[in-house]
């Protein structure tokens, strides 16, 4: 007898995959309602938004955190792809300029990254990239 589970077909795991996000949502939600200075529960929750398709909302969160920690290269990283994701490519490049400018150093993520894929054919876009490769 096979007693391995069985495969669960792509429609089910998506499926599964929402429901475990729109929970994570709703328990960082109440995290932060009691806990409103927790970062990481900040910074998850803009993930789960943006894994769920609230892009506008996980905007909000990356707009926090870059008040909060302002000095945070990841966190003005995570800016630009919401922004460049929403079609606001003029301030993602500013927001992933400003990344750069803190630190951000992964060349290779950043050139495979799909939340930036708006931002590939901008001159801006490819001297960044030009620059960091350099190094």
């Amino acid at each position: 007898m096979d007693h391995t589970s069985p495969k669960l077909n792509q429609s089910t795991r998506q499926r599964a995959e929402s429901l475990g996000q729109a929970f994570m949502v709703e328990f960082l939600g109440r995290a932060l309602e009691r806990h409103p200075d927790n970062l990481d529960a900040l910074a998850e929750l803009g993930q789960a938004y943006t894994r769920l398709g609230r892009i506008e909302e996980g905007l909000e969160v990356d707009e926090r955190l870059a008040r909060l920690v302002p000095e945070n290269p990841t966190v003005h990283y995570n800016l630009a792809c919401s922004l460049a994701m929403l079609g606001q490519l003029d301030t993602a490049l500013d927001a992933l300029e400003k990344a750069v400018r803190l630190g951000y150093d992964d060349a290779g993520f950043l050139r495979e990254d799909e939340d930036l894929a708006s931002l590939r054919g901008e001159s801006r876009f490819r001297e960044l990239m030009r620059l960091l490769e350099a190094v």
